[in-house]
C-alpha cells in the first residue's frame, strides 16, 4: 500500500494555549503523513482482530470504555477547560456526552442486524459488514464530545478509527485514546494523530487505506474533504456552518422566548454550528421582545472558566477575536452589549445588532457570541428569512399555536429544530444539516448503520441432483 505524495513533513510541536490566560498549557508533538501511513497499517491489523470477536465481547470493551470516561469525568473537563476555554459545568456534560455517546454506540453492536428476504428458488440475506478504517477530523469547538460522535459509532460498528484532532485542542483526544487502551481496545484500533489539517487530515482523506471520512468544521473545509474523498469514491459524513433562525412569534411567551434566547448564540462563546444568531421577531412585539431581552443578556455572566457561575468563557484564539470584530464595526451603536473581564484572555462581549437580511452579519457564520435581530410581518415573511441562507443546520421557533409550529417546522429548511425551546444535540437522536450544513447525519439509532456496507447473499435452495 502506498502513501499518496505529500510535501516534506517537518516535525515540530503543536502549541496548547489557555484562551482564559493565554498561558501555555502544553506541546505536543506534531504527526505528519508518514505517521498517516503507519497508523493506517496498524489500524487495518487491529480492526480485523475487532470484527472477528463476538458483537457481545465488542460491547462489553465499550462500555468499560464509557466507565472509564465516567471515572475521569473531571479531569476530562479540566482538559477540556486549559485547552478550549469552556466553563467547567459545560466542560463536564461534554465529558458525560462522550460516555453517553459510547454507552449509546455500544447498546447497538450486538442489534447491528441484516434482513432475510423474500426471495424466488433460495433465501436471501443482507449483511450489516464494517467498512474497515475509519478518519474522524474533529473540531476546535467542541473537541471532546464531536470526537465522540464519530469514534464511538465507528467502532461499535467493527470499524478501526484514526481521529485528527483540530490542531489547537488535541489533549482530550489523546486522553480518550489512553482510557480506550485501559478499557481493552485492541493496541492500533483508535489512535490520534495531532497534526496540521492540510498535512494530516488531508493525508487521512487521501489516503487509499481509510474507508471513510467524518469531517466537522467550516463549509469551506469540508467542500475539499469531499473533493478529495470523490476521487476514490470514499464516503463522507460533514457536519459544516451555520446561521440558524430564532423565530419568534407575536403569539409566544415572550418572557420565556427572551429568557432562552442568549444561552441559544451565546453558549460556547457562540462558537457553535448551531447557534440561533439570527433573530427573527414579529414586528408587532419587536420593542417588547427587546425590553425582555436586554436584561437576559447583560445577565448572561462572562468570566473565568474554572468558576461554577461562568456561563460564557472567552473566544478560542486572538485570530478568532479578530475574525469576529470584523463583523461588528465598532463605532456602530449595538442594540444590546454585554460585559467581558478585563485583562488577559481572548474575551469579546455579547452583542446584539440591528440588522438588514443582506448584512454580512446576517448572512455569515461568525462564530462568536454575536445575534442580529431581523423583524418579519407574517409567517411567509418569516419562513421566507428562516430559509434566506446557504446553510440549514438549526432552528427555532416560538408560537402557542399548534398548526403554525408544524406548518413552520415543515417549510424551514434545517436539519434540526425546536419548538418553544433550543433543543440540545441528543445522542439518541439524528443529528445534520440540508443544504451547505452537511452531508449525512450523526447520532441516532441508524449511527453505527452509517460506518458499514451492505453485502446482499443469495444462497439457492433449489435441487442440483438429477432426477432419477
Amino acid at each position: 500500500m502506498t502513501q499518496p505524495p505529500h510535501e516534506a513533513h517537518q516535525e515540530r510541536e503543536l502549541r496548547v494555549v489557555n484562551p482564559a490566560t493565554e498561558e501555555l498549557v502544553d506541546t505536543v508533538l506534531a504527526a505528519g503523513p508518514e505517521q498517516v501511513d503507519a497508523a493506517v497499517a496498524g489500524g487495518a491489523a487491529a480492526q480485523r482482530r475487532w470484527a472477528a470477536l463476538a458483537p457481545a465481547d465488542r460491547a462489553r470493551t465499550l462500555r468499560r470504555f464509557a466507565s472509564l470516561v465516567d471515572a475521569h469525568r473531571e479531569d476530562l473537563a479540566e482538559l477540556e477547560v486549559r485547552e478550549a476555554g469552556h466553563p467547567i459545568t459545560a466542560a463536564r456534560g461534554e465529558a458525560a456526552n462522550v460516555r453517553d455517546v459510547l454507552e449509546y454506540a455500544a447498546g447497538g453492536v450486538e442489534r447491528l442486524t441484516g434482513r432475510q428476504i423474500p426471495v424466488a428458488g433460495g433465501l436471501d440475506v443482507t449483511f450489516a459488514e464494517p467498512l474497515g478504517v475509519v478518519a474522524v477530523i474533529a473540531p476546535w469547538n467542541f473537541p471532546m464530545p464531536v470526537a465522540g460522535w464519530g469514534t464511538a459509532p465507528a467502532l461499535a460498528a467493527g470499524n478501526a478509527v484514526l481521529l485528527k484532532p483540530a490542531e489547537t485542542t488535541p489533549l482530550t483526544a489523546l486522553r480518550l485514546a489512553e482510557l480506550g487502551l485501559d478499557a481493552g481496545l485492541p493496541e492500533g484500533l483508535f489512535q490520534v494523530l495531532p497534526g496540521e489539517g492540510h498535512l494530516v487530515g488531508r493525508a487521512l482523506v487521501e489516503h487509499p487505506g481509510t474507508a471513510k471520512v467524518v469531517f466537522t468544521g467550516s463549509t469551506e473545509a469540508g467542500k475539499d474533504v469531499m473533493a478529495r474523498a470523490a476521487a476514490q469514491v470514499k464516503p463522507v459524513t460533514l457536519e459544516l456552518g451555520g446561521k440558524s433562525p430564532n423565530i419568534v412569534f407575536a403569539d409566544a411567551d415572550l418572557a420565556a422566548a427572551a429568557a432562552a434566547a442568549p444561552a441559544s448564540f451565546l453558549d460556547n462563546t457562540g462558537q457553535d454550528c448551531c447557534a440561533r444568531s439570527r433573530l427573527l421577531v414579529q414586528r408587532s412585539v419587536l420593542d417588547r421582545f427587546l425590553a425582555l431581552l436586554e436584561p437576559a443578556v447583560t445577565a448572561f455572566r462572562a468570566g473565568d472558566p474554572r468558576d461554577e457561575a461562568t456561563e460564557m468563557g472567552p473566544l478560542v484564539s486572538e485570530r478568532q477575536r479578530s475574525r469576529v470584530r470584523g463583523f461588528v464595526e465598532e463605532s456602530a451603536p449595538a442594540l444590546i452589549r454585554g460585559s467581558v473581564p478585563e485583562g488577559p484572555g481572548y474575551w469579546y462581549p455579547a452583542t446584539v445588532l440591528e440588522g438588514r437580511p443582506d448584512d454580512p452579519a446576517a448572512t455569515e457564520e461568525i462564530f462568536g457570541p454575536v445575534a442580529v435581530v431581523l423583524p418579519f410581518e407574517d409567517e411567509a415573511e418569516a419562513v421566507r428569512l428562516a430559509n434566506a441562507t446557504e446553510y440549514g443546520l438549526a432552528g427555532s421557533l416560538w408560537t402557542r399555536d399548534v398548526g403554525r409550529a408544524l406548518r413552520v417546522s415543515r417549510a424551514v429548511a434545517a436539519g434540526n429544530l425546536s419548538v418553544n425551546s433550543h433543543s440540545a444535540v441528543r445522542y439518541a437522536t439524528p443529528f445534520g444539516g440540508f443544504r451547505q450544513s452537511g452531508v449525512g447525519r450523526e447520532l441516532g439509532p441508524d449511527a453505527l448503520a452509517a460506518f458499514t456496507e451492505t453485502k446482499n447473499v443469495f444462497i439457492s435452495t433449489e435441487s442440483t441432483e438429477e432426477p432419477a
